[in-house]
């Protein structure tokens, strides 16, 4: 790559998309921190009040709807970088494909330390997303339309297949890996639990790919019309989509519940509608969050989430690296022998204490150094790691 290309500015990120990223992460910390309650060998749980009252409150605002929204901002970042690469006059095609394969190494490595990797997703379709980098707002729409509708069909009819596989997670043979204290031992844990328990299991490798590859289309689709750019313009909409996306999801979850308490659950191999669930939840989450920020409310807190959405990768990995050593052989060890509540307190408190040194960190460098390492390698250039003393008294005088 020659020194043409330059990646987007710290100073010209849409600040509502890292606050939204902010959010997301909290979301994905409390999802993979929750489920090491589950890797062990299966047995009854005997939850708190709390405990009852956080597995509500995940199950409503966080479960699939923080990797789903993840996924929209990546489709929304794609279409920036694509646009910041062919402005030079460049191929954006051999740029993001050369990307997406360093994506595919911070996978691999994530994946060694947590089953429950994402980013290996993100690269295989972020390659996917490169046949469609040329369409039309319209088109796009149009695309993630037809997916998100046909979703429901496509997962009841994917559930039908049963693929036979060992269950790493919960068998005490491949269990011993995980409790070993040796290293290797815990990485093919890993992934092995990845690949018998993600990559070939169909409603995981077909429902959510496909849920994940209209949200990323959906995300090219807002960049496109510069969506998070006009917030201001586009309130009255806002407003409109946020009580929308509430009544479909209050519809669409009182219905499911319905279904499942009068046991009428054969419609479910027919029409599954939990995707719709939970994308209509994410949207009114997502559309509250932008009407806050775009109200001016919040702005300390926001400031912060900012940060945390600007260094999303080092977080994401870091949080997972220090699961690791709490829970599994290892480490600590603690495994699944702590009520549900401590799963979710913990994610949420090393959250807030990487909010803080998020906003430390970005105070004296220009990136995470995980997102520094990727954009380095990406270029292949090194950019400014560290800013000059310059840029910081200018951002202390502006604070």
């Amino acid at each position: 790559m020659t020194n043409s290309y330059h990646p987007v500015e710290q100073s010209k990120r849409t600040a509502i998309v890292d606050i939204l990223r902010g959010w997301a992460l909290l979301g994905v910390a409390i999802g993979n921190y929750s489920d090491f309650l589950f890797i062990g060998v299966p047995h009854k749980f005997n939850h708190s009040i709390l405990s009852e009252i956080l597995m509500t409150f995940n199950r409503y605002f966080f479960a699939a709807k923080s990797w789903t929204l993840l996924t929209l901002l990546f489709g929304y970042g794609f279409a920036i970088l694509i646009d910041n690469v062919a402005s030079k006059g460049k191929n954006p095609v051999t740029f993001f494909a050369w990307r997406m394969i360093l994506l595919f190494v911070l996978a691999f490595i994530n994946s060694s330390f947590w089953l429950g990797d994402i980013l290996k997703d993100y690269a295989f379709l972020g390659l996917v997303m490169l046949l469609f980098y040329k369409c039309s707002a319209k088109t796009l729409a149009i695309i993630s339309a037809v997916i998100v509708l046909t979703i429901p069909f496509v997962m009841a009819y994917v559930n039908g297949y049963k693929v036979e596989h060992p269950e790493i997670a919960t068998n005490p043979e491949y269990l011993k890996l995980y409790h070993s204290g040796n290293w290797l031992d815990f990485f093919r844990f890993n992934l092995l639990a990845s690949f018998y328990e993600q990559i070939i299991i169909p409603g995981y490798a077909i429902t959510a790919h496909l849920v994940m590859f209209a949200c990323m289309l959906f995300g090219f689709l807002l960049q496109k019309i510069n969506f998070f750019n006009r917030l201001n313009e586009l309130k009255k909409l806002l407003k409109r989509v946020l009580w929308i996306s509430l009544a479909t999801a209050v519809i669409i979850g009182v219905c499911f519940n319905l279904i499942i308490f009068y046991k009428q659950v054969a419609i479910f191999k027919v029409f599954h509608p939990l995707y719709w669930l939970v994308l209509s939840t994410m949207i009114f989450i997502a559309t509250g969050i932008s009407l806050l920020y775009n109200n001016g409310k919040l702005k300390t807190v926001f400031s912060y989430f900012s940060a945390g959405g600007k260094m999303t990768l080092t977080n994401y990995i870091a949080q997972n690296i220090l699961a690791a050593f709490i829970f599994s052989g290892i480490g600590l060890g603690i495994g699944d022998a702590m009520p549900y509540w401590f799963y979710f307190s913990l994610a949420v408190f090393i959250f807030i204490v990487q909010l803080f040194i998020s906003k430390w960190w970005l105070s004296r460098y220009n990136y995470g150094p995980i997102e520094w390492l990727w954009r380095s390698a990406s270029y292949r250039k090194l950019f400014p790691f560290k800013k000059t003393e310059t840029v910081v008294a200018t951002e202390v005088k502006t604070i």
